[in-house]
């Protein structure tokens, strides 16, 4: 008792030094986030909202979004699917070389995304390992859309798996366990146990992939070629016009961008504050049955 009563008059002392952590915290926000978000709007709007707007019926600029969308649309089911599958595989089971796996899952968080993209290049490219044999074939990877959505799978695919992974082994394998003693398959004991546990957490990893995926500069701009109206995403597209000086356009459509991940982040939050509603739910049944 008295131990508790110690710690929590340790957290509720020393005011000032709370103020002053939550002022050096806001202040870091405001100089390194708020600040640089505010200047991208500003920009953008400088002109006034007809030139804002315009810089988005530009032909290249509705490239350049309906690529991203392209690429996002197909590398993020992919990876749910592989994420969703790893998870499971890591947190369920045991297996030889499970280590080796999660290992790999981390990979793209230590490798550069140019170097991803380079190494696509040096594969696919037409001096690379297939590049002859794919040229022959007319298969064309590298400076096309199947070469941004290659390199865009690989640094976005750790996002969904390492949010299931940790989520899945604290719930353990009771529930499932039981539902196949009841005679459920592996299918639908996924389908109606597992899934339903984890759908916030889930619904968290397809969001930061998502947002990594229409945002990614490197590891495209790598793969792409910069052919205008055909391989350019949304960032490669502002990189071009801010080097053409037309910094109106640049900060309209980086602006788009901002206001992506401005959804992202309140999505985000969301499926956060369902997700902590959902397991304090749980906990008060657990609590109520026991």
């Amino acid at each position: 008792m008295n131990g508790g009563i110690t710690r929590r008059r340790g957290m509720t002392e020393n005011p000032w030094v709370r103020w002053g952590l939550t002022g050096i915290a806001v202040l870091y926000l405001g100089v390194f986030l708020f600040v640089p978000l505010a200047a991208v709007f500003a920009q953008a709007l400088e002109k006034g909202v007809g030139v804002y707007l315009e810089s988005f019926r530009e032909a290249d600029a509705l490239s350049a979004i309906r690529l991203t969308l392209l690429t996002a649309a197909i590398a993020v089911p992919l990876n749910l699917l592989f994420g969703v599958a790893a998870a499971w595989a890591v947190a369920k089971f045991d297996f030889p070389g499970k280590q080796v796996l999660i290992t790999l899952i981390d990979l793209p968080f230590s490798v550069s995304p140019v170097i991803s993209g380079l190494i696509y290049v040096l594969i696919f490219g037409l001096q690379g390992w297939l590049g002859p044999w794919l040229t022959d074939h007319g298969v064309k990877i590298i400076f096309a859309v199947p070469g941004l959505v290659l390199a865009t799978v690989f640094v976005t695919f750790p996002f969904v798996a390492r949010e299931l992974i940790p989520l899945m082994e604290a719930q353990g394998t009771e529930e499932e366990e039981a539902a196949r003693v009841l005679g459920a398959s592996g299918l639908k004991t996924f389908l109606r146990v597992t899934l339903p546990n984890v759908k916030w957490g889930l619904l968290y990893g397809v969001i930061l992939c998502n947002a990594r995926a229409m945002g990614e500069f490197g590891a495209v701009s790598v793969v792409s070629g910069h052919i205008r109206g055909a391989t350019n995403t949304i960032p490669l597209h502002v990189e071009i016009l801010y080097n053409e000086y037309n910094f109106a356009a640049a900060f309209a459509v980086a602006s788009l961008l901002a206001l992506l991940a401005l959804f992202t982040l309140a999505v985000k939050s969301l499926a956060e504050w369902k997700f902590r509603a959902e397991l304090a739910g749980r906990k008060r049944e657990q609590g109520g049955r026991s």
